[in-house]
C-alpha cells in the first residue's frame, strides 16, 4: 500500500511539472567532413605542421627564443589566468554535486511574557536553550541537472585550454616573423654593402672616363644618385633590424642584453609535397575552432540543465543533535534529536521564469553555433589565402632563380670580354651589380616565403592536437601553471 502511494505521489508530481516548450529553432552545425579547398589551392604534406613546427627551419637560435618565450613570456599570463578562472568555476560546479555536512551550535536565553500565550510557570520566567547538531544534505540529481552543469563548466575549461594553445601559437609565430625579418635585414645589408663598393667603383670609372673625354657628366650624376640610394637602403635596413630586435625583446619579456648573442644565419630551403585536400583532420588542429566547438557543446549541456529545472528537485536530508533547556542536561540521552527523510520541491507556477531561462539557453546555443559555422568558413578562407600566398611566392622565387642564372651568365660573358679587351670595366661592374640586385630580390622573396609559411602554419593550427572527446573527465582537466 505504501509503495502504491509513493508511485501515485511521484506520478502526480511529474504530471504537475511545468511544460517544456519544444525546441524548434535549433541551427544546423557545420560538418567539417564536407569542407574542401578550391582545387587550385594546395597545402603542405600530410602530417604537417608538427607541434614544434618552427624546428623545420633548422635554426637553433630560433628554437631557443621560442622555447624561452613559451616558458616565461608575460603575453601568456592572461590566457593562463583565464584557464584558472574556468577551472575554479568547474570545481565549484563539481562540488555542488557531492553531499554536504554542516555542524551547527546555538545557545540562547529568553524571557517569556507573563501575559502572553505561554502560561505560568513558563510565562514570566527566563529559560536557556542549547542546541548542537550535525546536518547532512545530498541532492540525488534525479534528472541530471548537476551533471549537465558540470559538463558545461568542463566545456569552458577545454575552450580556455584551446585558447591558451592558440595564444602559444600566435606568440611563436610572431617571434619567428620578427626573427626572420631581422635575419633578412642583416643578410640584405651585407649584400648592399657589396653593391655599394661596386657602385663606388663605377662612380670612379665614370670620373676617369669624363677626365679622358670619354664620358658625360649625366652618367656620373646618375651613378652618384644610385650610390646614394643604396646607402639610404642600408640606413633603412639598420633601422628595421633595431625595430625587429626590440619587438623580439618585448615578446620575450627580456632585458637589454638578452639578444646580444644573436648571430646572422642563412635561411634554409623548405621542400614541399602538396596534396590538395582539406578535411576534418587538418581543421581539427585549429585551436580557436576547437574552442568554438567546445563552447557549443557547453551550451548543449546548459540547455539540459535548464530542462532539468522543470522536474521535481529531490533532496535527501538528515540531522542528529542535542537540544536541552539547561546546559547540564545537554549531554543526557533524552536530549537527542534525530531526523532523516527526503524533500521534494516542484515548480507549478513561476510566471514563465523557467521557460525564459530555457529560451535564453537555446538562443545562446544558436548564437554559438552560428559563430562556430562562421569560424569554419573563416578558417577555410585563412588556409586558402595562406596556401595561395605560399604558392605565389614559390612561383616568384622560381622566376627569380631563372633571372639570377641569366644574370650570372651575363656576368661570366662580361668577365670573358673584359679579359679579351672587348668590354670596358663599367660593363663588367654593371653585370656584377645586376647579379647582386637579383640576390637582394631573392632575399626579399625568401623572407616573404618564410612569412607565408608561418601564416599557413598558424592557419592550419600549428600542429595542435586537442582532445576530440568533450567530457574528458574531471581528473583529466589540468592547466599549465
Amino acid at each position: 500500500m505504501k509503495l502504491s502511494l509513493s508511485v501515485l505521489a511521484l506520478s502526480l508530481a511529474l504530471a504537475g511539472c511545468a511544460s517544456i516548450p519544444p525546441d524548434t529553432q535549433q541551427l544546423p552545425q557545420q560538418d567539417l567532413a564536407t569542407i574542401q579547398l578550391a582545387a587550385d589551392i594546395h597545402l603542405a604534406s600530410e602530417g604537417w605542421p608538427a607541434a614544434l613546427w618552427w624546428r623545420q627551419f633548422q635554426d637553433a637560435q630560433l628554437d631557443q627564443l621560442i622555447e624561452h618565450a613559451l616558458a616565461s613570456s608575460p603575453g601568456l599570463d592572461v590566457a593562463n589566468a583565464r584557464i584558472g578562472s574556468a577551472l575554479s568555476a568547474f570545481d565549484a560546479q563539481h562540488a555542488q554535486r557531492g553531499p554536504r555536512i554542516d555542524l551547527g551550535a546555538n545557545a540562547s536565553r529568553q524571557r517569556y511574557s507573563g501575559n502572553g500565550l505561554m502560561p505560568a510557570p513558563i510565562g514570566g520566567n527566563y529559560y536557556n536553550e542549547t542546541t548542537v547538531g550535525v546536518q547532512a544534505h545530498y541532492d540525488l540529481d534525479w534528472w541530471g541537472k548537476h551533471k549537465a552543469q558540470i559538463a558545461a563548466s568542463l566545456g569552458e575549461v577545454n575552450a580556455r585550454r584551446a585558447e591558451y594553445a592558440m595564444a602559444e601559437q600566435m606568440l611563436a609565430a610572431e617571434i619567428a616573423r620578427h626573427y626572420f625579418s631581422m635575419q633578412n635585414g642583416w643578410a640584405r645589408m651585407d649584400n648592399l654593402h657589396a653593391l655599394v663598393k661596386l657602385q663606388q667603383q663605377l662612380v670612379v670609372d665614370k670620373e676617369k672616363r669624363i677626365a679622358n673625354g670619354l664620358g658625360v657628366s649625366d652618367d656620373h650624376l646618375s651613378a652618384q644618385t644610385r650610390l646614394s640610394l643604396l646607402q639610404q637602403q642600408i640606413a633603412l635596413l639598420e633601422t628595421q633590424v633595431v625595430t625587429e630586435r626590440e619587438a623580439l625583446r618585448a615578446l620575450l619579456g627580456a632585458d637589454a642584453s638578452a639578444l646580444a648573442s644573436l648571430q646572422p644565419r642563412q635561411a634554409q630551403t623548405l621542400p614541399h609535397a602538396l596534396p590538395g585536400k582539406l578535411g576534418m583532420e587538418l581543421l581539427a588542429r585549429r585551436p580557436d575552432l576547437q574552442a568554438a566547438r567546445w563552447r557549443v557543446q557547453a551550451a548543449m549541456s546548459t540547455i539540459e540543465a535548464a530542462q532539468a529545472s522543470f522536474y521535481p528537485d529531490i533532496d535527501l536530508g538528515a540531522s542528529f543533535g542535542l537540544d536541552a533547556i539547561t546546559l547540564g542536561k545537554l549531554l543526557q540521552s533524552g536530549s537527542r534529536t534525530l531526523f532523516i527523510g527526503p524533500a521534494m520541491s516542484l515548480p507549478l507556477f513561476d510566471s514563465g521564469r523557467l521557460q525564459a531561462q530555457l529560451a535564453g539557453a537555446r538562443s545562446e546555443r544558436n548564437e554559438l553555433i552560428a559563430d562556430y559555422n562562421q569560424n569554419v568558413f573563416n578558417v577555410v578562407r585563412d588556409v586558402a589565402q595562406a596556401g595561395a600566398r605560399v604558392q605565389g611566392v614559390e612561383n616568384q622565387l622560381r622566376l627569380q632563380q631563372e633571372n639570377l642564372r641569366a644574370s650570372e651568365a651575363q656576368l661570366r660573358n662580361a668577365n670573358a670580354r673584359l679579359k679579351q679587351g672587348l668590354a670596358d670595366r663599367a660593363t663588367q661592374l654593371n653585370a656584377e651589380m645586376t647579379v647582386r640586385g637579383q640576390v637582394d630580390l631573392g632575399m626579399q622573396l625568401q623572407n616573404q616565403r618564410q612569412d607565408a609559411e608561418i601564416n599557413l602554419t598558424v592557419a592550419l593550427g600549428g600542429g595542435y592536437r586537442g582532445s576530440s572527446d568533450f567530457a574528458a573527465g574531471a581528473d583529466t582537466v589540468t592547466t599549465k601553471q
